[in-house]
């Protein structure tokens, strides 16, 4: 049978409230706390930490909105806010939305009322409705993954990686190129990233370059690349992620097309599958565990209301692999 607040309280001879006291930190007397701190100990008792912090004015629970578990980039964002939160005595509720924006207002809320500290969210997108509901909160809410300039951000820089990408692809030869994106209602990679990598394009002299768009989906993907390659022969395939172009790269295998003999392929994303696959996926590597950890403590100091910059950017590293062929000889 577990002991209670109750059992405490009758067997250290004191108040309920006092116990209750105790336990959030209050006003007690050094020697009733010996007193309880006693019987706690012969009884083992551990106190409801979820309950008792709901009491009190901090709560040391972080909530944090993720669009997935099972992507390789946000559950290395995850585990890296979780580990840098937990050596700070903070707990955290992870929320996952399946990717649907509608849930993302729903966890914000429900997270609100759960009495946290604060929330990251790792946005899919920015609506009118995510900003407002935010702006309704009474609680600091950091924004992972889209800029949105009315709250604190941290982004990847998304630009210069796809400007990077679409100038290697057309260095290496590649005038015709295929760009599979995602809609311009996520703004990091449905707009940021894919203007990054039609001016890098550009500026590298590709001048037929056809963007279709696809969902983060590797089924979905393939559909896609098998449709487009019925009217398009491009030299290369640019994936807006490294899911996407697994997706293209599924087609192309289907198809008997060679990677990168008969169609280059690239992605973002940096996975680990990336190098092992063969021929080895020329792709963009996050920061990823970086900023998992610019994460945690910049909620830490919202919390606290430190100053903390409107806007941070992660870095990125260029992994060039051997799936991209240098038609330039």
């Amino acid at each position: 049978m577990n002991t209670t607040i109750n059992d405490i309280a009758r067997l250290a001879g004191v108040a309920k409230s006092t116990v209750s006291r105790y336990l959030n930190g209050g006003n007690v007397s050094e020697r009733t706390k010996a007193k309880i701190r006693k019987v706690i100990e012969e009884t083992n008792y551990e106190p409801n930490s979820f309950a008792q912090s709901l009491k009190a004015k901090k709560t040391n629970f972080i909530g944090v909105i993720a669009p997935t578990l099972d992507s390789y980039v946000t559950s290395t964002v995850l585990m890296a806010i979780d580990e840098e939160l937990r050596k700070q005595d903070y707990t955290t509720l992870i929320l996952s939305t399946s990717k649907q924006i509608d849930r993302e207002i729903e966890s914000l809320i429900s997270l609100s009322r759960q009495k946290v500290d604060g929330i990251i969210l790792i946005a899919t997108g920015m609506t009118e409705k995510h900003i407002e509901t935010i702006q309704s909160l009474h609680i600091p809410v950091l924004i992972v993954a889209q800029e949105v300039e009315q709250f604190n951000c941290i982004i990847n820089d998304d630009y210069q990686a796809g400007f990077e990408m679409g100038q290697y692809v057309a260095g290496k030869g590649h005038q015709s190129v295929a760009y599979l994106g995602v809609t311009k209602s996520d703004i990091a990679v449905g707009q940021r990233r894919k203007q990054g990598i039609l001016d890098g394009l550009n500026q590298g002299g590709a001048n037929e370059v056809k963007v279709f768009q696809t969902e983060f989906d590797l089924q979905d993907a393939a559909r896609i690349t098998e449709e487009l390659l019925e009217h398009f022969q491009p030299t290369a395939i640019i994936g807006a992620t490294d899911t996407i172009a697994f997706g293209a790269l599924k087609t192309l295998s289907r198809l008997g097309k060679k990677v990168p003999q008969d169609i280059s392929l690239s992605g973002f994303g940096g996975y680990n599958i990336s190098e092992v696959i063969h021929p080895a996926l020329t792709t963009i590597r996050y920061n990823n565990r970086e900023t998992g950890i610019l994460a945690a403590n910049t909620i830490i100091k919202m919390t606290n209301e430190e100053v903390v910059p409107p806007l941070q950017v992660s870095g990125f590293s260029f992994i060039e692999g051997e799936s991209v062929q240098n038609l330039k000889g």
